[in-house]
Order: structure tokens, then sequence, then C-alpha cells
């Protein structure tokens, strides 16, 4: 076939090829990705495709490299596809190519070989396809996208070759095995493994076809593919230039899944007016909680019992009432009265506002007490002689505030308590000695 006639062909074939697109775009709609969720799973979606293709098979590569032969021919080569997506960018395809290559020697003194002609009965190889465009963080939807090939094949081929001096050699029915299995009958043709590695682009025509450009290397695993052992050690090579048709297979009501962006997919789920809706439910949830909450808490007299158990509210400030909140009587709230201002003294270390742990039981009956009687309680801090006035004023309101602290932390209203810091002022003992400056490090408490 001489190149004019390639060039016939390959129009002719694109043609009806583009005949048939046309009329799958003039019956198919867009299917619609309402339904479809991040993390649904591949059942979602159309997954499976099939194709044909058509083109020019070459005995080179775009890479370069040695060659059995100076002159090469342009083939017309042709094939089918079969595709399993297994994720939005990656799906692993079945292809088969059958053609023919050829090639001849042009103004090489000494050649011994004129030219040769390949019929290649089947080239079959499973590849993996990595899809670059279903990803894009600018277009909810593209409609060309490139992709890269990679994957391994085993191919059936017969050469015939013309030496210059008019002999012809044709290796169908005469093709033998490796050289430890020449002793088999001879075949039909001869078998190889190839690898093929390729790049194109992909067109998205419409929601059930693709319209592909492509161009696969292939390196063959021998050096018989031109019918020539001219290069000892070098394998042989043929390239691959294609146009093709895919169609995706499957429910019209499922989106394709090479085309679908699911960074667009996850837009749409948090979009959803469905869950918008679940989230303001929640948030109605958690405000009718909280107010539950407050409402629990909620003490309108100020006795220290909530209104939710309070059996006698409106009680006085003051008034010293039971776990109920109703008043006790007279002669037991003048016994607690009398309690509450009789709490031990709070002392501490030297130079030390941190509480001991053994002002912890003095400390809780002063939390029960004004927890369950109201009220409020006045904690006045101190400090022994050593250091600056200054210094010990401080320290005397820090010792205070700790006492405030372990207070209101034990559930003590932070508005019953009111601190003061009188520094060295009012000593219970002498500073001279360690034993009335250890007395003098103290906070004292009492009911106002």
């Amino acid at each position: 076939m001489n190149y004019s006639t390639l060039k016939k062909s390959v129009a002719l074939s694109l043609v009806a090829l583009t005949g048939v697109a046309s009329l799958a775009v003039a019956q198919d709609a867009p299917a619609t990705t309402s339904a479809v969720k991040v993390f649904g799973g591949r059942g979602q979606y159309r997954t499976w495709s099939i194709g044909v293709h058509g083109g020019v098979l070459m005995p080179i590569v775009a890479i370069g490299g040695t060659n059995d032969f100076n002159k090469w021919d342009a083939n017309l080569g042709y094939g089918l596809n079969i595709r399993k997506q297994l994720g939005h960018s990656f799906g692993l395809e079945l292809n088969g190519t059958r053609g023919k290559l050829s090639g001849t020697n042009e103004g090489i003194t000494g050649a011994t070989v004129r030219e040769f002609e390949t019929e290649m009965q089947y080239a079959v190889d499973l590849r993996g396809v990595v899809n670059v465009g279903s990803i894009d963080f600018l277009r909810r939807e593209n409609a060309v996208s490139f992709f890269v090939t990679a994957g391994a094949g085993y191919m059936a081929y017969a050469p015939k070759v013309t030496y210059t001096n008019g002999t012809v050699v044709d290796w169908k029915g005469k093709a033998l095995g490796p050289a430890d299995d020449r002793h088999d009958s001879p075949k039909d043709y001869v078998k190889a493994m190839y690898i093929p590695v390729g790049a194109g682009v992909k067109f998205k025509v419409s929601e059930r076809v693709n319209f592909n450009l492509g161009y696969t290397m292939s390196f063959v695993d021998a050096d018989n593919l031109d019918g020539v052992y001219a290069k000892g050690q070098t394998k042989d090579k043929f390239s691959y230039g294609y146009a093709g048709l895919e169609f995706s297979l499957g429910s019209s009501a499922k989106p394709s899944l090479e085309w679908s962006n699911p960074l667009a997919t996850m837009y749409d789920e948090l979009k959803d007016p469905t869950l918008r809706q679940e989230v303001e439910a929640l948030k109605n949830r958690v405000s009718a909680v909280e107010k539950s909450v407050e409402d629990l808490k909620k003490d309108t007299d100020g006795d220290g019992v909530a209104d939710q158990f309070d059996k006698c509210p409106g009680t006085p400030a003051g008034t010293a009432v039971d776990g109920s909140g109703c008043p006790l009587p007279k002669m037991v709230a003048d016994t607690v009265a009398s309690n509450v201002t009789g709490f031990e003294k709070i002392s501490f270390d030297f130079n030390s506002s941190v509480l001991k742990t053994e002002s912890y039981p003095t400390l809780d009956k002063l939390s029960s007490v004004l927890r369950e009687n109201g009220g409020k309680a006045t904690v006045t801090g101190y400090a022994s002689s050593e250091g600056t006035a200054a210094y010990n004023m401080k320290l005397s309101k820090d010792r205070a505030n700790s006492v405030k602290t372990y207070l209101v932390n034990s559930g003590v209203n932070a508005s019953q308590v009111t601190t003061k810091g009188l520094g060295e002022a009012n000593p219970i003992a002498s500073n001279d000695t360690e034993e009335g400056r250890i007395q003098n490090r103290r906070v004292e408490t009492a009911r106002n």
C-alpha cells in the first residue's frame, strides 16, 4: 500500500468513525450526577467501555535508535480495545492490533537485504491507562483529557524478506521457535513478547462517546521482526499512531467514572440541601439541650438550690435552707450560722501561695455550707514579715485568690466569695520567731 492510498484509507475510516460518533451524540442525554456520593463506590458509575481504532504502523519509534533498514513505510493498522475504569484516573485496557510493517534499504553499499514486509497477525497487550484530566480544581467537567499508557503484550508475526539478488524468503509457515526448540515443526508465525508505552489525548464527544488520538511505541523482545538478525543483541521495535472511538457501556442513568471530577462531587455533596437541613436540625437540638442545661442551673432566689428542685421558691436572701430550698427551722439555722464563722485558718509555706493538701477538708466544709445554704464569704490573706511590705501585700492577695479558686472549682458561685490581702497586718503571733511567722502565713475566712 502506497502512502497516498494509506491517507485515503485513514481519512475514510475517520469520516466513518465521526459519523457514528455524531449519531451517538444526537441520541445521547447527559447522565445525572445528583445521586453520586464521594464514597459511594464504583457501582454508581459506568466503568466499562469498548473501542475501535485505526492508524499508521511503522517499524520505528519516536525516540530513535538503530534500525536494520534505512527507509521505512507507513502502513495501515487497526484494532479493538476493552477498558475497565478502576478509579477516576486509572483503568486497565486490553488492546489488540493488526496490520503490517515494511521497509527498504536504499543507497547502502554492500547491503544483502533489499526490503522486508512483515504481516502482524496480532499484537495483544494489557496496559494501564492513567487519565490525568479527571481531577481539575478549575473546571467542574472537562471535555479534553491527556493520558499515558504502559503494559506488556504478546504478538504473532511473519516476515517476508527480499534479498538484493532477488531471492525472497517468506517466514510464514516456516517460523521456528527458540534455538533449544528447533526440533519442533515450523509454525505459521513467530511469537514474541513486547512492551507498549504510549500517550495521547482524549476528547469527550458525548456522555457515551470519546474520540482518542494516541501514539504507542512497542519494544519487541526479539530481533527478527523484520526478518533480519543484523544487529546481534539489539531488539526490534515498532510504533502505532492512531485515532479511535470509545463507547461507554452501562446504564445511561449513571455518569462515566473517567470523566467524573471527585472534587466537584464532594462540593455538590457538601452543598446538598438535605445535608444542610440535617445540620440545621442538629444545631436546633444542640440549642435545646443547652437551654435545658441553663434551666437546670437557674436559681432565681439565690438560695443555692436550682429552680428545678426548689420546693420553696422566693426565699429571702441570706435565709438558711435545706436541700429542697425550704427555710430551716430557726434553731437549726442558728446552729449552721454559728458553724459557718468557725472555720479553721488555712496555712501556707514560706513565700508560697500554693494550697496544702491538709487544708482541703476545711475548704470542702466551707464549700458545702456556701453551696447548700447560700450567702457570701470573705477570704482574707496574710503574710509574715520577711521581705518588703509591697511584696508581702501581693503574696497575701495571691493566697486569698488560691482559696477562692478552690471554692469556685468545687461548685461555689464566684459572686459568693470576696477576697482581699492585708500583707503583714494583724499578726496573730510574733514575727520574731519562726513558730510565730508560720502562724502568720495564713488565710482567714468569714461568713458575711
